[in-house]
């Protein structure tokens, strides 16, 4: 018996394939407001093609569930509350995405590539058996993925045959998912019972009125350069004068100037403002692969050597304690 096959593109046969994909994407919150990188996660997954959920697990998170429900591209909000998730410790996370893995079998799950999905997915990549992909910048299918590699200096283009793949996304190479128009259905999903490895305690957040670092349009940041973390006030000023966040490079932080909540670089915070000034950064790579993706690079620095220097559309070759106070007058007339 003969059998007639359709001809088809590759470009058609790809829309079929996407057309069967789920992604579940782990919400990042506090249950009073969402971390900006859930809504970069969003649009990855939206590339994927398929349906898209997002999973919110916390205490009291019904505003959380309301904001989601209205971002665009989302299907269907899964809804976790339980004591054991106050603070969002990945011990206690784990097994509800186990849990919600085997109710819904998702094709890939994801979450943004920031402390919270970088502790938390690999562990659950290891329940799963299967290898996780980091900090994911471009998405060319439903199991080819471009990747940081070499604290951002270099890409990799990776081929995942994993049955559930398991990844984060890198928030700056991803547009924000729209916040309204969406319409999105929730669903209570069972919490999973406390596994008593660890408790959370508190948390001691540093406050400010300035902007947050990974959602600022302007970002001032301050190196070694400065010698003390009194002089960060010399930033402090200029910020408040620009409406901007202050960041450090992890040899400030090393040296005790600051708080790490401050990092920008590889194993800190990763941003990308509009406007970003480095102040005393010699620009090791691993702080340039936190910012690079910056806008407008500015540079100040007394080394006219400095690696700061390669990536800075703006270089400024001069004394930090001289050009500071004079950009900060200078800003007050």
């Amino acid at each position: 018996m003969n059998r007639a096959f359709n001809k088809t593109s590759l470009k058609q046969l790809t829309g079929l394939l996407q057309r069967f994909q789920s992604t579940l994407v782990v919400a990042e919150h506090n249950n009073e407001k969402l971390t900006p990188i859930t809504l970069n996660a969003i649009t990855a997954a939206s590339k994927l093609g398929g349906e898209v959920s997002c999973l919110v697990a916390g205490t009291n998170c019904t505003k959380i569930v309301e904001e989601i429900s209205k971002v665009q591209g989302v299907k269907k909000v899964l809804v976790a509350q339980h004591d054991s998730y106050k603070g969002a410790m990945p011990e206690e996370l784990t097994p509800l995405i186990l849990a919600t893995q085997k109710q819904f079998s998702f094709t890939h799950i994801c979450a943004g590539a920031s402390a919270f999905g970088k502790n938390l997915l690999p562990r659950v990549a290891a329940k799963l058996d299967v290898a996780p992909v980091s900090d994911i910048i471009e998405i060319k299918s439903p199991d080819t993925f471009v990747r940081t590699i070499y604290a951002g200096n270099a890409l990799s283009t990776v081929k995942c045959n994993e049955p559930i793949k398991i990844f984060t996304v890198r928030g700056t190479s991803f547009e924000a998912a729209p916040t309204e128009g969406g319409d999105a259905a929730s669903e209570e999903v069972a919490p999973t019972s406390p596994t008593g490895i660890s408790e959370w305690l508190e948390q001691s957040l540093t406050k400010s009125d300035r902007p947050e670092l990974t959602s600022a349009k302007v970002v001032v940041s301050g190196g070694r350069g400065l010698k003390s973390g009194e002089n960060f006030k010399l930033l402090y000023d200029l910020a408040d004068k620009m409406n901007a966040a202050v960041g450090a490079s992890r040899a400030a932080v090393d040296a005790g100037y600051v708080p790490n909540d401050m990092q920008v670089g590889q194993t800190g915070k990763i941003v990308a403002p509009e406007l970003y000034i480095a102040i005393g950064i010699s620009g090791a790579i691993q702080h340039l692969a936190g910012m690079k993706d910056s806008k407008t690079i500015v540079a100040i620095n007394k080394d006219p050597e400095a690696p700061i220097f390669q990536v800075a559309d703006y270089g400024l070759v001069a004394d930090l304690f001289k050009a500071v106070p004079e950009m900060t007058e200078a800003l007050s007339k």
